[in-house]
């Protein structure tokens, strides 16, 4: 066989591009590579010079101002809305009160400034305890009894006889005045110039109008802050008061004003015609009990106040006093409804308010208007006492806008009675309903509830409920009840009132 088989085509590699070439075989990779992956970009904060580059750019700039420019609008626009919340919301304007519409009056009755033969004036007892009653709120003396039939206080020359009751007179004016405590003289059911002295000068009227004016200048020149009158006398007349206005207003100025009052005898008080928007009369003064010679019972009682508070004289800026006799068991609950009606409190001379005091320092004790009950431990207690009471009520009445010339609401109540002692003699009587009345300023509201009758009443779940539940006590009659209340579970005590601020629930404002 030849050897140079090479040429042969046995056992030869295919060629290029065949499938049995050498070369295609050695250069044909054995793996195919995978495709390159794009490479990964992780997110990096900006550096400071990139962000300062950034920040000043226009676009960073324009952004800016437009945020500035919404946090402005929109805080012009809350602020915009609140002032026009506060302007169009409905709120009550504080009127303009004079002293003798804030001050509660303190009328003195004359068993105090006289001696005790009857006879002759004593004043200094009274003015030894000015600064005292002052303590207790008050604001203003009513002085009763100072003249007689025989010393008019417009006739100047009935004094010429008695220099020691003028004198007296004069220091007491003076001694209020400097314990803050205005001084109106009681002229009512006097006759002021006398009859023999209208007799000497009857040809002369005009000679009357000028010896009153002159006298009424007299006093006005003495410190006294006003006059006091009842409606039957001569004097209450639109000239004569026209007249007295002259001299008042020589006197009068925007923090002391005097002051013309007027006590309400009769069922219906005359009405004065105004002359040129002239008042002729500040205040007039109203009974809540009508006058008797006897106690008035439990019933006549309930149904003179019940008529006081369902009819409320919004026109003439009223004083209310008690007027009548009531038992003793009524005497601190009248006392705190004069406190809380609308007007001036006229609180009458009460032995237990003013406390004088004798030469060895004990308490003097006089005779008080009403039947004191023979166990009489409790008014020792000082704070059951009358006069804590009244103190209570004139600190609160000063500071609480609501109790001093807000708005009176009556209310009428159902109640039901909670205990009744099977002897009592009222058992075949329904007892009186409780009487209460709101006073309100805004959104401040003064509940005051009255029982007159002799059972304890609780008041009916479904009485008021406009009205809020819950309240906190301000005072009673018994000077025992403290802290928050509910209406729903309170429990009126028999001849007990009681004065409640209401509040809505999770507030104590």
């Amino acid at each position: 066989m030849p050897l140079n088989a090479g040429d042969a085509e046995y056992g030869s590699v295919p060629g290029t591009g065949l499938p049995g070439n050498v070369d295609s075989s050695e250069a044909a990779p054995l793996l195919m590579p995978e495709p390159d992956q794009e490479p990964v970009q992780t997110w990096q904060p900006l550096s400071k010079a990139e962000l300062q580059a950034v920040a000043g750019g226009p676009g960073w700039r324009k952004a800016r101002c437009y945020l500035v420019l919404l946090f402005w609008l929109s805080w012009l626009a809350i602020l915009s809305t609140a002032v026009a919340i506060i302007v169009l919301s409905p709120r009550p304007v504080v009127p303009q009160i004079q002293w003798w519409q804030r001050a509660p009056f303190y009328q003195v009755q004359p068993q105090l400034l006289l001696q005790a033969d009857g006879l002759r004036l004593n004043l200094s007892v009274l003015m030894e305890q000015l600064p005292y009653l002052k303590s207790l709120g008050l604001g203003a003396l009513i002085l009763q009894g100072l003249f007689d039939k025989d010393m008019s206080p417009l006739n100047l020359n009935d004094f010429s006889k008695n220099m020691g009751a003028l004198t007296q007179i004069q220091r007491l004016i003076r001694e209020s005045n400097k314990a803050n405590l205005k001084v109106v003289l009681d002229f009512c059911d006097l006759d002021l110039l006398g009859s023999r002295h209208v007799e000497e000068i009857a040809d002369q009227p005009s000679n009357i109008s000028v010896t009153m004016q002159h006298a009424v200048r007299f006093w006005m020149e003495e410190g006294v802050a006003g006059f006091a009158i009842c409606d039957t006398d001569e004097i209450y007349s639109e000239k004569t008061l026209l007249e007295w206005r002259s001299v008042l207003k020589e006197f009068s100025s925007v923090e002391e004003e005097r002051i013309v009052m007027v006590k309400q005898t009769r069922e219906f008080l005359p009405l004065l015609n105004d002359s040129g928007n002239v008042t002729l009369v500040d205040m007039v003064m109203r009974s809540i009990l009508p006058r008797s010679d006897h106690l008035l019972s439990v019933g006549q009682v309930a149904e003179a106040i019940e008529t006081h508070l369902q009819v409320q004289d919004q026109t003439t800026w009223l004083s209310w006093t008690v007027g009548g006799k009531a038992s003793y068991n009524l005497k601190k609950l009248l006392l705190v409804l004069t406190m809380t009606l609308p007007g001036s409190p006229t609180i009458q001379w009460d032995a237990e308010i003013h406390q004088a005091r004798n030469t060895s320092g004990k308490v003097d004790s006089f005779h008080s208007e009403v039947d004191e009950p023979s166990d009489a431990s409790t008014t020792k207690d000082p704070k059951r006492s009358t006069a804590a009471l009244f103190t209570s009520l004139s600190h609160s009445r000063a500071r609480e806008e609501a109790l001093l010339y807000g708005n009176f609401t009556f209310l009428p109540f159902n109640t039901s009675s909670v205990s009744a002692s099977p002897n009592s003699t009222f058992s075949s009587v329904p007892p009186p309903p409780i009487l209460a009345f709101l006073r309100s300023w805004g959104c401040v509201h003064f509940l005051i509830l009255l029982n007159v009758g002799p059972e304890p009443h609780a008041l009916d779940p479904a009485w008021a409920p406009s009205l809020p539940e819950a309240g906190v006590f301000v005072s009673s009659t018994g000077m025992d009840r403290l802290g928050s209340t509910s209406l729903y579970t309170l429990k009126v005590q028999a001849y007990e009132a009681i004065v409640i601020k209401l509040f809505q629930g999770g507030s104590y404002s």
